[in-house]
């Protein structure tokens, strides 16, 4: 009767295991897409940033022929003005991982547009606010295209590097 009392003790001590790996995966599961939510949050922050910077960089273009700037690095110290005039703190990575970001040109070469160069599947697919409504079904992140139009001007054409 012994032997009999082991083996089921042996086997309540698998499920037991059992269980507690199953629980431990599915946290795992859990942890990786609250992660990646939490990257796609701060790739729709850091990207409005930069449209928000490029837009204070045109409107505050000296002159009459508004400029978009020509390099990332204008947004953080504008070369156009004898003072310092900063529209980002500093140049922000892409959240997301995928090296530089992308730029959207406009037709008079400067940057209107930054975007992710990550081919992932977003989580988000709807709900987006009126500034990121374009986003709405989206196949991969690199869509997303956060690009600054002055107002009653068409938006730039698509990306090129």
């Amino acid at each position: 009767m012994v032997r009999r009392e082991r083996g089921f003790t042996y086997l309540t001590a698998l499920f037991v295991v059992a269980i507690l790996l199953g629980g431990l995966a599915l946290a795992g599961e859990m942890w990786q897409t609250s992660a990646a939510r939490e990257r796609e949050a701060d790739l729709l922050f850091v990207g409005n940033q930069y449209r928000r910077a490029i837009g204070l960089y045109y409107n505050n273009t000296p002159g009459a022929p508004k400029r978009y700037p020509r390099a990332l690095e204008d947004l953080v110290k504008d070369p156009r003005t004898p003072t310092t005039q900063r529209y980002l703190r500093r140049l922000y990575a892409d959240p997301l991982g995928a090296g530089e970001w992308g730029v959207v040109r406009a037709d008079d070469g400067g940057i209107a547009g930054v975007y992710s160069q990550s081919d992932a599947a977003p989580l988000k697919e709807a709900g987006f606010r009126v500034r990121d409504a374009a986003f709405e079904g989206a196949a991969k992140y690199s869509d997303w295209r956060f690009i600054f139009a002055p107002a009653g001007a068409a938006p730039p054409p698509a990306a090129k590097k």
